[in-house]
């Protein structure tokens, strides 16, 4: 049967199978990224990951369609950016689990915004305390800038060249996202960064976008066969246990 829940018929699909969740964000990525970056890197980790897990007892994973709005307060100086923020977005994620309980076995989250943090942590201790097996994991990547620079560029040169646009790439505010946070917390991103850029797309590549994905595709397949789960409802990987990570789309361990 196909991997894509949205391309099954309902009698071929297996009670019982794993359901990744792509999460994303429709928010300003600078002059030169679509809207809806977060979102496609999450659904691409999404569904190359289940392409990568073995089938289990009740079938191969599936990948939900993906949650194309989250919480992007940040970025509400900028027209195009669309918000749902966390409170909806906790609702959303507890009804779907809830829902996708009644038939599927366990659920996994696979995050692309690091604005959405918050809200996964809180979501998903309510539905484990709950008794659903379900959990979240980020799109984490080893260093990188913040926002719209070099590591977000080049992912989406390796996924879907077509849509950006190189030629209006300018390089943003390049300090250090611990010395912006205060900041950007206070005043969001339009304040720090007038193009909406954080970090410097210059020298992104697809090739180093590809290297990216296959980085991030290990990891979440690795989170997922451990299965280890902290009190947050977060995947963890004992791996890189204490290693520095930031998202394509933001901040260390969370991100914009």
């Amino acid at each position: 049967m196909p991997r894509v829940l949205a391309d099954a018929v309902w009698p071929a699909v297996p009670s019982g199978a794993l359901v990744l969740v792509p999460v994303g964000s429709t928010e300003q990525h600078g002059p030169h990224l679509p809207l809806d970056t977060d979102t496609v890197v999450a659904r691409a980790v999404a569904r190359r990951t289940a392409d990568a897990l073995a089938a289990g007892p009740d079938g191969p994973p599936l990948v939900a369609p993906a949650l194309e709005y989250g919480a992007s307060g940040e970025h509400a100086g900028f027209p195009g950016t669309v918000s749902i923020g966390h409170e909806a977005l906790r609702t959303v994620i507890v009804e779907l689990t809830r829902s996708l309980s009644l038939w599927a076995g366990r659920v996994v989250f696979v995050n692309g915004h690091g604005g959405n943090t918050a809200t996964l942590d809180t979501a998903l201790a309510l539905l484990r305390a709950e008794g659903h097996d379900a959990v979240w994991t980020g799109c984490d990547l080893p260093g990188g800038d913040a926002h719209a620079g070099r590591a977000e560029t080049s992912v989406l040169l390796h996924l879907a060249p077509e849509r950006v646009r190189a030629e209006d790439a300018v390089a943003g505010d390049r300090r250090p996202l611990a010395v912006l946070l205060p900041e950007l917390m206070a005043r969001g991103v339009r304040a720090i960064s007038p193009s909406g850029v954080l970090g410097d797309p210059a020298g992104a590549s697809a090739e180093e976008g590809r290297r990216a994905m296959s980085a991030l595709v290990a990891v979440t397949v690795r989170r997922i066969t451990r299965w280890t789960v902290d009190g947050r409802g977060r995947l963890t990987d004992p791996a890189r246990a204490g290693a520095p990570v930031t998202t394509p789309s933001g901040r260390r361990g969370a991100g914009l």
